[in-house]
């Protein structure tokens, strides 16, 4: 390149003027473009950070200097380690979850013909706020199955494979010839005889909660060399009636389990009708009558899913329910692009589906699937709606992450700023190694 010099002075000028950018624009208008950025940049991200770093130094009060003693209360206090210990579970677990399900729901929208409006259903709750989401949940995880969706599944499942019970109150009355038999069971004082019809009255359950099969309860008609007898509610509604007698207005107990033991061991067994009426063949004479447990076993109410011990499983839950469609869109197109020809080429050599997946899709979609992963790891480190809003007050703390942690430490009762910053500091320090692991990739994968 040659130069030429001016007049006076020697010095070497360049015949194309001012230096400009690799793309023509001059250096001073770069930097009048980019100024007013920078300076957002700096208000809003660079001077918050440096103040959080000063301020984690300081005392509640942030006139004494607490030097690392914020620090070292992150490390000592039983509520901030616990939220140190659930946003380590959110970390590997609710990302690895979620890029799971969009893998699989990416791969086999491929092969049906209404794969795009499952993808659509699927995608829907990113359209959701996380304050929806977490109303949303919260009325979900209910612990009263007529409320809350998943206690609804949940008992409709167990009811289907364990009967629940119609007496779950239910109880020997005044004067009754019943007494305890140990583990909620009922059973005789004395042995019965054929012949001899019994009555075995009970009560404690609510009239409107009895069986709709009831029938107003009669005495048993003896039987030659069978037991019978009446398993019946004793007590009339509005006053009235005779204790240990079966009146007008009292019903039996249909379907109720009656069973005959000797020696500890049950002869014989039989439910009652929709009168009360029951009867139990000849083993059954010289036996005492039982009413199993299961008789009044209490109804079953589901999964205390707010509860301490699943409080964050639930809610990591409903992460997944929202965020499982994002990674699903982002690998089904990187699906897109993989080459068929490599898929086939894999089949007519004789691999199977499974090996196809795992051998050639998986290691194909890897870059894709980092990606995804790494995007959800940051997104789970400052997780706060979703704890914030589904967790009770009661299991808030078993629930606790350190967003909501340093939401709690800064604005809740007897804030400590000092604290709160110290934790926003944690905070940046766990994304860093995320966010370089990002760049690096990002710039592998733009070297390729």
């Amino acid at each position: 390149m040659t130069s030429v010099t001016t007049g006076g002075t020697g010095k070497p000028v360049s015949p194309a003027g001012p230096r400009k950018s690799v793309t023509g624009t001059r250096r001073t208008v770069a930097v009048g473009f980019l100024l007013p950025a920078l300076v957002l940049l700096g208000a809003l991200v660079v001077y918050p950070i440096g103040y959080s770093l000063y301020r984690s130094f300081f005392d509640q009060s942030g006139t004494s200097f607490a030097a690392f003693d914020n620090y070292a209360e992150l490390f000592t206090d039983d509520t901030i380690l616990t939220a140190v210990k659930n946003n380590l579970i959110w970390v590997v677990v609710a990302p690895a979850v979620a890029t799971a399900l969009g893998l699989i729901f990416a791969v086999l929208t491929e092969r049906v013909r209404w794969g795009t409006a499952f993808k659509l259903v699927v995608f829907m709750p990113m359209a959701i706020s996380m304050l929806a989401a977490g109303i949303i949940f919260r009325l979900v995880y209910e612990q009263d199955p007529d409320r809350g969706v998943a206690n609804a599944v949940w008992v409709g499942v167990h009811d289907t494979f364990a009967e629940a019970s119609a007496f779950p109150k239910a109880r020997p009355g005044r004067d009754s010839a019943l007494e305890p038999g140990g583990g909620g069971s009922f059973i005789t004082e004395a042995p019965v005889q054929a012949g001899e019809p019994v009555i075995l009255p009970l009560v404690g359950v609510p009239p409107a909660q009895l069986p709709d099969e009831a029938k107003p309860a009669r005495p048993a008609e003896p039987e030659p060399g069978k037991v019978t007898g009446t398993a019946w509610q004793d007590f009339t509604r509005g006053g009235g009636g005779e204790t240990n007698r079966i009146d007008p207005q009292e019903v039996g107990y249909p379907g109720i389990r009656i069973e005959a033991v000797k020696d500890g061991k049950v002869v014989d067994s039989t439910r009652a009708g929709p009168d009360g009426t029951f009867t139990l063949s000849e083993k059954a004479d010289g036996a005492q009558l039982r009413f199993p447990a299961s008789n009044f076993r209490e109804p079953y109410n589901g999964v205390d899913w707010l509860g301490p011990s699943l409080i964050t499983p639930a809610v990591i839950g409903s992460y997944v329910w929202m965020w499982a469609g994002f990674a699903m869109v982002l690998i089904a197109a990187g699906l897109a692009s993989v080459p068929r020809d490599l898929l086939e080429a894999a089949r007519v050599d004789g691999a199977n589906e499974w090996q196809v997946f795992r051998r050639i899709t998986v290691p194909l979609l890897a870059p894709v699937l980092a990606v995804v992963l790494v995007t959800l790891m940051i997104n789970v480190l400052k997780i706060f709606d979703l704890v914030y809003i589904i967790a009770p007050g009661s299991s808030q703390d078993d629930a606790n992450v350190l967003a909501l942690q340093l939401y709690r430490s800064s604005f809740g009762t007897d804030a400590d700023l000092g604290v709160g910053s110290a934790i926003a500091v944690l905070l940046l320090l766990l994304v860093i190694p995320v966010m370089l692991f990002n760049i690096r990739r990002m710039r592998r994968e733009a070297r390729r």
